[in-house]
């Protein structure tokens, strides 16, 4: 009866929405059809899977809501980490029907959804720990599993075989031209830096790097996403060059959200071979499909990355 009132709530949401109430949310917005919030929500819940399927929220949801989530073709998740969350929610809804949590109650509780999991687009070695552990299965159904995997002559099996198609990722790349020089660029555990902005939300999985330029070599890696200074992603790891001029994918464990019109700082600190590659002819602003990003020079940036040249060409993205 107060429409501006529901429209001010519906926006609160969604500049509050993240992983942590996106499956809630989806719910309530599909109970009181507010379409936007509907899409904001599943486009939290795709690009963030793993980490929406382990909040508490999730489990709070109602059947419904939780069978559109199962069926959901674009989520970024592993299939085992789909079960485990599944399992989590039947968990809950035997306590909601005063149930024991026994592997018995929690099938009946997750009732024909249960199909709607891929189980055999699991690892096999996923699985053997998981799956076939849980009770949640019968006997019949994971001995069929167990040969669809290894047979010649696969079963009939009620569950889906083919993976989730997943998001594809999309790269922003800043720079026009790369090169690489006689004496060098060096690292010597100084950071590389820049600050980019992007006009709509979207979710930064990790970047693209250069690697080096005189044959294959390893290099360790530290990646880091600031805001307003505070650290709000990072991760050390280790990636292979090849000896070509592409890029190399570093991702975070999870995609990070991006708040549109709002600076943020890429950072990386690598550790490896010298002679490798660097960006030249970079520019403020690139367009990526719907999406505009700008960059600007970052003052973490110790090693001679900025606007015009140097590392981090990539961010890697789901828009």
């Amino acid at each position: 009866m107060v429409p501006h009132l529901a429209r001010a709530c519906v926006g609160f949401l969604e500049t509050s929405l993240s992983a942590r109430n996106a499956c809630v949310l989806l719910s309530q917005s599909c109970l009181f059809e507010e379409p936007d919030l509907t899409q904001r929500c599943w486009e939290v819940i795709d690009a963030q899977a793993e980490l929406a399927l382990r909040s508490e929220g999730f489990c709070d949801i109602d059947a419904q809501t939780l069978e559109s989530i199962l069926r959901r073709e674009t989520l970024n998740a592993k299939e085992a980490a789909v079960f485990q969350a599944a399992l989590s929610w039947a968990e809950a809804e035997c306590q909601r029907r005063e149930l024991a949590p026994t592997a018995e109650n929690r099938r009946l509780a997750l009732g024909k959804a249960v199909y709607l999991i891929r189980v055999p687009t699991m690892a096999l070695e996923d699985f053997a720990d998981g799956a076939a552990q849980s009770g949640v299965l019968t006997l019949a159904e994971t001995n069929d599993i167990f040969l669809w995997y290894t047979a010649a002559s696969k079963p009939e099996l009620p569950f889906g075989t083919a993976p989730r198609r997943g998001l594809a990722p999309q790269r922003c790349h800043r720079f026009q031209s790369c090169a690489y020089r006689s004496n060098q660029w060096r690292y010597r555990g100084r950071c590389d830096s820049i600050q980019f902005a992007a006009d709509k939300r979207v979710f930064v999985a990790g970047f693209g790097l250069y690697g080096s330029s005189c044959g294959s070599a390893e290099y360790n890696a530290k990646i880091e996403l600031k805001r307003q200074g505070v650290s709000v992603a990072q991760r050390v790891t280790k990636y292979f060059s090849d000896g070509s001029s592409s890029t190399f994918t570093v991702a975070f464990d999870y995609p990070v959200q991006i708040e549109p019109d709002t600076f943020y700082t890429a950072s990386v600190v690598l550790d490896g071979n010298e002679l490798s590659y660097f960006g030249q002819e970079g520019v403020t602003e690139v367009q990526c499909g719907k999406v505009t990003f700008q960059f600007q020079c970052s003052s973490d940036s110790t090693n001679g990355t900025g606007v015009q040249g140097g590392q981090i060409p990539e961010l890697v993205f789901y828009a």
